[in-house]
């Protein structure tokens, strides 16, 4: 069996997947998988067994276009943003469901908890709630394009092709978006609404 290219290209891949050949098919999943795996890890990171769910969720992804792969139609946007919309759904519904699940305890303390409190844990974590604000603030897909290039680590090439934009765009765009993101920064979320 070849190993996936990074060269190889999804649009003559996805084509020849959807007509019926097999090798395509491997290979496009191979490469789905990566990338997927690649974006589950960056999204899901910081949830308690969140690589384990990252795996998981790219499995989900990969599962879901061999799925969607006989009904998808080429109609101009790379291959790869109809894969990350995909990844996006699923990262978002296994977000969705640790937030829903119970916590189990093997006891209830008879003693009140003498540990740090949420409002001590929420106050040391300033930092990082005040960035997921700001990026909450940014319309979608600027967001997305900030978590593709900096959390996931893709380059303008790679997060073009993913949005449907040139490299050249994405450069533009993530420079106007951490232009507005400095600017946020002093300013209260009633004053930028």
């Amino acid at each position: 069996m070849s190993q996936p290219d990074d060269t190889e290209n999804f649009q003559e891949l996805s084509s020849r997947a959807v007509q019926g050949d097999d090798a395509a098919t491997e290979r496009l999943l191979k490469l789905v998988h990566r990338m997927a795996r690649r974006y589950c890890r960056a999204r899901l990171a910081r949830m308690p067994g969140g690589e384990h769910t990252a795996d998981d969720v790219a499995q989900e992804v990969c599962i879901a276009v061999l799925s969607a792969l006989g009904r998808y139609r080429d109609e101009g946007r790379p291959f790869e943003a109809f894969v990350y919309r995909i990844a996006a759904n699923k990262v978002a519904d296994a977000q969705r469901a640790f937030y829903r699940a119970a916590v189990p305890v093997a006891e209830v303390p008879e003693t009140p908890e003498t540990a740090a409190g949420p409002e001590e844990l929420a106050e040391r974590a300033g930092d990082a709630q005040q960035v997921r604000e700001l990026l909450g603030r940014l319309p979608d897909q600027l967001r997305e394009l900030l978590v593709l290039r900096v959390a996931v680590g893709m380059s303008a090439e790679e997060t073009g092709r993913a949005l449907g934009m040139t490299a050249g765009a994405v450069r533009v765009a993530q420079h106007r978006a951490m232009q507005r993101l400095r600017s946020m920064i002093d300013v209260p979320a009633t004053e930028t609404a």
